[in-house]
């Protein structure tokens, strides 16, 4: 079977956000491997353990990046190709899908994974949009895989429920938290990630201009959220309370 994660570099989640002229400052910063990302590198070595074949996990990002294959081959996962961003000025998910595609559609895989949502943008899209360029199914938000020859069957979340699909194979799937249990890389698995293959790739390698990944979004501005105001507590008796609310919410708050 042949297996490939879509995997992606991100702040690790206990950073702290500081923007500089309207970008947001990444010196000094520590990255690590989109949290979702890990539910689906996991899943493919499970999936690998129980069928055979081989994992490749797959990213489109700068030279740094390499540090997160890493992990991933330590993980567990046998390859790693990093698709090199550096001579692009900006990127979105439209580019990042078509770089993926252009290189996965060559590639015969059998089942392709993503994080349902990456912890930056949280968009959620470029899982879908290389399934759709693809021309192959696509399940998000899964919590339950099960491959039966050339067929998935899949439990995914919808609106606070779960829904089970039955869908041929080649499928791409986005895994959500509680698909599995990320497993830590070993020392051995550290080690041997030094000697598995990981290829770095251009543009050129995969027949695309710096044209055909023009990004469809224009960032307009970036900013942090307003910092959160001390609460109130309001005492004395029931009625006393209400009036008092009632005054904040005129003069203070403005909303009624």
């Amino acid at each position: 079977m042949k297996i490939y994660v879509i995997m992606k570099r991100t702040f690790d989640t206990e950073e702290r956000i500081i923007i500089e002229n309207g970008n947001i400052k990444n010196e000094g910063v520590e990255f690590i491997i989109n949290p979702y990302d890990e539910y689906a590198i996991e899943e493919a070595i499970l999936l690998r353990e129980k069928h055979g074949g081989e994992v490749t996990v797959i990213t489109f990002g700068e030279e740094e990046t390499e540090k997160e294959l890493r992990t991933a081959l330590a993980m567990g996962a046998d390859k790693a190709v990093l698709i090199d961003c550096e001579d692009i000025e900006e990127i979105d998910q439209f580019s990042t899908a078509t770089v993926l595609a252009a290189y996965l559609k060559d590639q015969e895989a059998d089942i392709i994974l993503a994080g349902n949502v990456a912890v930056d943008g949280g968009s959620g899209q470029v899982g879908p949009r290389v399934a759709e360029i693809l021309g192959i199914p696509q399940v998000t938000a899964v919590t339950k895989l099960t491959v039966d020859r050339e067929k998935a069957i899949i439990v995914h979340d919808v609106e606070g429920d779960e829904e089970t699909l039955e869908v041929s194979l080649p499928v791409l799937v986005t895994a959500q938290q509680g698909l599995n249990e990320p497993r830590y890389p070993s020392l051995p698995g550290i080690m041997k990630a030094k000697k598995k293959p990981l290829t770095t790739l251009e543009l050129d390698d995969l027949d695309l201009e710096e044209d055909d990944v023009k990004v469809k979004i224009e960032k307009v501005d970036s900013y942090l959220p307003p910092k959160k105001q001390q609460g109130k507590i309001l005492v004395g008796e029931l009625n006393n309370q209400v009036q008092q609310l009632v005054t904040i919410l005129k003069t203070e708050a403005k909303v009624i």
